[in-house]
This record gives structure tokens, sequence and C-alpha cells, in this order.
């Protein structure tokens, strides 16, 4: 309850400091998602990573990441192609719709929901799904249907200069070697993980907005019906084929899968001209309204 209260509170100082005009809000974000990228996500896979035991299943809800983004560059291609969208509406989609919020909003829905040892498995679908995408194949995609030109050959220094990757790797070979944390630094990486949701749901509430008007958009309900709707349930129909419908990493997955879409993959999309209205709209009114999807999906999981 202590934490449900503290992360109510945060998104209300979220909400109150995005109508302050005197304030330098895009500095503020910028700051608070750097601190959630290159601190938390590091300190979580310190602390969680290295106590998973290797093997194949783990591949499995990472793939789901890349299932569900390739899937939507075929449909949102294929739809553009048929309806004659533009270049950039189809874009914008294919990156925004196809990539799900998996980390400022997965992470403390997940952890609310299921509990902390549920988090290990959302830490590898967003960082060995979700990072990866936007950092490679959402650039590509980008560059494809924008008039702007991307460096593809940048694209591997890019990943590799991220700090949330390279923990991810190194604590990847220390579980393969069975290697644990080191004890002294358990505590440090704890605390730091704790800010994880509240400060998750304070960059939220720096983002939140309301939109009457745009709701009328078809391309917007496009997009959030298949990242909300049709992505995971096509996890849900393919992936129990492979994990017990019970196990918590099925859950998860499933979960992960119907996230609202990802605001880095709004800003990528913002980045290449791919209808930045649109791009802004499905990351932000994504959110509130993927969290009546996401009680839906959770019920119906069981």
């Amino acid at each position: 309850m202590t934490g449900a209260i503290i992360a109510f509170l945060c998104l209300l100082l979220g909400l109150f400091l995005q109508k302050q005009s005197n304030l330098p809000l895009e500095k503020i974000t910028k700051w608070v998602n750097a601190y959630l990228l290159n601190i938390v996500l590091p300190a979580l896979a310190l602390l969680y990573i290295p106590q998973i035991n290797p093997g194949l299943e783990l591949l499995i809800p990472i793939s789901s990441a890349w299932f569900t983004f390739l899937l939507s560059w075929l449909i949102f291609g294929l739809l553009g192609k048929l309806l004659k969208w533009d270049n950039q509406t189809t874009g914008c989609l294919v990156i925004v719709a196809g990539l799900a919020n998996t980390s400022f909003l997965g992470f403390p829905v997940v952890e609310g929901l299921y509990g902390k040892e549920a988090l290990p498995i959302a830490l590898l679908i967003d960082q060995g799904g979700s990072f990866l995408l936007v950092s490679s194949l959402s650039i590509l995609v980008g560059s494809i249907y924008s008039h702007k030109e991307g460096n593809l050959r940048e694209i591997p220094l890019k990943i590799l200069k991220f700090p949330p990757f390279g923990f991810l790797m190194l604590t990847i070979v220390m579980s393969i070697l069975g290697w644990k944390t080191p004890e002294f630094l358990i505590p440090i990486v704890s605390v730091i993980g704790k800010t994880m949701a509240p400060m998750a749901i304070f960059a939220i509430g720096l983002k939140f907005s309301i939109d009457f008007d745009s709701l009328s958009s078809k391309y917007y309900w496009f997009g959030m019906g298949y990242r909300l709707l049709l992505a995971p349930m096509m996890v849900w129909l393919i992936y129990r084929n492979f994990l017990p419908e019970e196990s918590l990493e099925f859950k998860v997955t499933v979960l992960e899968s119907g996230m609202a879409p990802m605001i880095t993959g709004s800003i990528v999309a913002i980045q290449y001209d791919l209808k930045p209205k649109l791009a802004t709209l499905l990351a932000g009114l994504g959110i509130p309204i993927s969290i009546v999807t996401i009680m839906i999906w959770y019920y119906f999981l069981g």
C-alpha cells in the first residue's frame, strides 16, 4: 500500500510540474529518463540477472518483443500499401505501435501484479527485446519511411555504448559462469532498484496529456488496437505452445506485449519526422487507456 501511495504522489507531482510554465520541463524529463536508463536499469540488471539459471527458455520471452515488432511492420506495411497511406503514417505506426513500453510502464505494473520475482523476466524482455529493437530496427524503419537518411553503420556502436545493454551483457555472462553480484553491492543496487516504480510513474506524469479531439483519428485507433489487443492476443495464441500457460514467464510475456506504446519509440518517430503528433498521442494517451486493457489481460491470464 505504501508503494502505491508513493507512486500516486509521484504521478501527481509529474502532472503538477507539467503545468508550470517557468520550469525547464524538457530538461527535467531528460534527466529523469537518463537516471532510469543509465542508473536504475543497470542496477536492476546487477540485482536480478545473475540469480537466473541460464537456459534456452529465456529466449522465448525475449523473442516476443521481436515477434510483435516484425508483425507490426508486416501488418502496417501491407495496410499502408493497400489503403494508400503516406510513408510517414506507415512508418510512425510500424515503430510506435510495434514497440511496447516494457520498462517505464511495464516494470512497475509487472512488479505490482506479479511481485519482484517477475522483474527479471520483464527486464530480459525489455533489454533483449525492446531496447535492441528501438536501437536498431526502429532506426532502419525510420530511414526507410522518411526522407532523412540514417547511418546504419552507427547502429552497433550505439548499442554497445548504451549503459543498460553493457550491464545486461555483463550480468548474462555472470549468470552463465555462475558468478553472483558481490554482497557489498546488493544493498546499493537494491535501494536504487526500488526507485524504479516511483521515478517511472513520475516520468509518465511529466508526459501525460489528454487531447480529446485527436481521439477521432483512425490511425490512432489502428495503432492502439494493434498494441493493446492484437499484439498480446497473437503472443497468447502462439507462445502458449512453448511456455506453460500457468507459468510466470508466460503471463509476464503476454502482459508485457500488451503495454502501451514505448515513449522512446515515439521519440525515434519524431526524429525521423514520421507524424510527430500521432507518435506523441500514441505514447501519451496510450498509457491511461492501456491500464484498462492490462487489467483485462491480467484477469484473463488468471
